[in-house]
């Protein structure tokens, strides 16, 4: 089935082009009337691939992305809905999965989303109970034909037919923080991401690093430069971090104050900025860039795109003009002095210093499961045999407790501290997210609790890299929690072979084969 978006972001002799659109709060109010408008003159102009559509941006209601997107569709063009985790639970994200593929609107960015902040009498409830990779193993599951178990066997649904991607920010200042948006990266791929977006930055050195580290990781899909008009107020706001996830550092700040003096109060200047940066993403090898901007016109769009265009010969010139690092900031890769960009050599990260403590606490933790929790070692063949003969009840209370005092324990049956360097992610991390941080961190603190704490990421990489573990976070795919569990002792579940980490360590109940089976069902059977 043809998708011109598609097509034109895996033609490498294309550069796929993208258009932000902002639709607002409402459903007949002027923002609506524009973003309509706006998709008209695309449509009509034929040089833009597609339009995104933004879901609920910063937290705050909008029309729903997907109704937008259908109507988009009518118009002749084609739309890219941003789906997000923030405000559904996974039979939601299901069911509107399948409205869109009975729509035929195919194109999904699938993103965390930014933490709800307004809404209908105070601030809505979060949901978060699937995380991007989640989502994304979904869709491809549903690409190939959805496997629905039944009485009487599995049935198999129709494929559909979803283009979807995901983002990733390389703007980020600490060591940790970077690397644990490289190892989502890599988990988003494994888990069917079709192409990748980056996160809003100006750093021409950061929109290069994550081009090597692609090619260096073998992540073959095609990768969108995220370019933003920006304008002084908006940069403002994203320099003090109020926009999670947007990098405006303090230089580009001032050169941007400076140019509200003319008498275009800076327009000419922002949008030859972005013309700029469109000639230097095509000519390092991007597939496509993703124009942004607040009220921004379409024969801005076009300007952009035909001066980028005829930027772009000589694109390696105007790299300097995009030397924006946060000071003492982290770089994956050593700096190559020649071209001002990056050496494809990573730089030795052993000696750096870590991001967070990683104190007692931790080396206790390390002991405890080392001797208790650990398949087939110490004290974990008697641990099953105690579970296995006593009532969940019993040890549940206790338990709860201790893990209460310990990690403030939200009791979801399904615990993932031994994936996190004993950190709960369902319970430290307001988005629970179990494969990885969102892209709000700033500076290592957390886009909810921003100076007050640190992302449980950020935590579980330096306690991890103080032992030469942090690899451990980039080395297998963690299932969403499953709530049959709720309530319920985890360490039973996890000595018995209830929860998720049985695959992962191969763990089954006592007296089972390989399969989990009793050897007298596994004969008879």
């Amino acid at each position: 089935m043809e998708n011109r978006f598609r097509d034109s972001l895996l033609d490498k002799n294309t550069l796929s082009v993208t258009w932000e659109l902002v639709p607002g709060r409402g459903a007949r109010e002027k923002a609506q009337e524009n973003a309509v408008l706006a998709a008209e003159q695309a449509a009509k102009g034929g040089k833009i691939h597609a339009l995104t559509i933004t879901d609920n941006p910063g937290g705050n209601p909008a029309i729903l992305a997907d109704y937008l997107g259908a109507e988009i569709l009518n118009l002749g063009i084609e739309p890219l809905v941003h789906f997000t985790c923030k405000d559904k639970n996974r039979n939601q994200i299901e069911s509107q999965l399948y409205a869109l593929d009975r729509a035929n609107v195919r194109n999904l960015l699938v993103m965390t989303g930014d933490y709800t902040v307004s809404g209908f009498k105070g601030r809505p409830k979060p949901v978060f109970d699937l995380d991007p990779t989640h989502i994304l193993e979904l869709i491809s599951e549903m690409n190939t034909g959805l496997m629905i178990p039944g009485p009487k066997g599995p049935t198999y649904h129709q494929q559909s037919n979803f283009f979807s991607g995901a983002a990733v920010s390389p703007f980020k200042a600490t060591e940790a923080e970077q690397m644990i948006q490289y190892f989502k990266l890599k988990k988003k791929v494994a888990s069917g991401a079709q192409f990748i977006v980056t996160q809003l930055g100006y750093d021409v050195r950061k929109f290069h690093e994550v081009l090597l580290f692609m090619k260096l990781n073998n992540l073959n899909v095609p990768i969108i430069g995220n370019i933003y008009i920006l304008p002084y107020p908006a940069a403002k706001i994203m320099n003090e971090n109020k926009l999670p996830g947007c990098v405006v550092t303090n230089k580009l700040l001032a050169e941007l104050e400076n140019e509200r003096s003319a008498a275009d109060k800076g327009v000419g200047a922002r949008l030859l900025r972005a013309a700029k940066m469109y000639a230097i993403l095509k000519g390092m090898g991007y597939d496509g860039v993703h124009i942004g901007g607040h009220n921004i016109k379409y024969e801005q769009v076009e300007y952009i795109m035909e001066k980028g265009e005829e930027l772009c010969t000589n694109w390696q010139d105007l790299i300097p003009e995009f030397d924006y690092p946060i000071p003492n900031g982290f770089y994956y890769f050593e700096k190559d002095k020649n071209s001002g960009l990056n050496a494809e050599t990573p730089v030795n990260r052993t000696g750096l210093p870590l991001d967070a403590p990683a104190g007692l606490s931790y080396k206790g933790m390390r002991v405890m499961h080392s001797l208790a929790f650990t398949p087939g070692k110490a004290l974990f063949p008697t641990m099953q045999k105690i579970y296995n003969s006593r009532k969940d009840s019993k040890s549940h209370s206790l338990e709860h407790f201790i893990k209460v005092i310990t990690n403030d324990c939200k009791d979801c049956g399904d615990c993932a501290l031994l994936d996190l360097a004993y950190l709960c992610p369902m319970s430290q991390c307001p988005k629970n997210q179990r494969n990885g941080a969102c892209g709000g961190s700033f500076e290592g603190w957390c886009e909810v609790y921003p100076n007050e704490k640190k992302c449980i990421y950020v935590r579980a990489y330096a306690r991890l890299k103080k032992f030469a573990e942090e690899g451990q976070l980039d080395s297998y795919h963690i299932p969403p929690a499953n709530w049959d569990l709720y309530q319920t002792s985890s360490w039973s579940n996890f000595f018995l072979g209830k929860d998720h980490s049985a695959p992962i360590l191969g763990i089954r109940p006592p007296g089972t084969d390989a399969k989990g089976q009793a050897p007298e069902k596994s004969q008879q059977a």
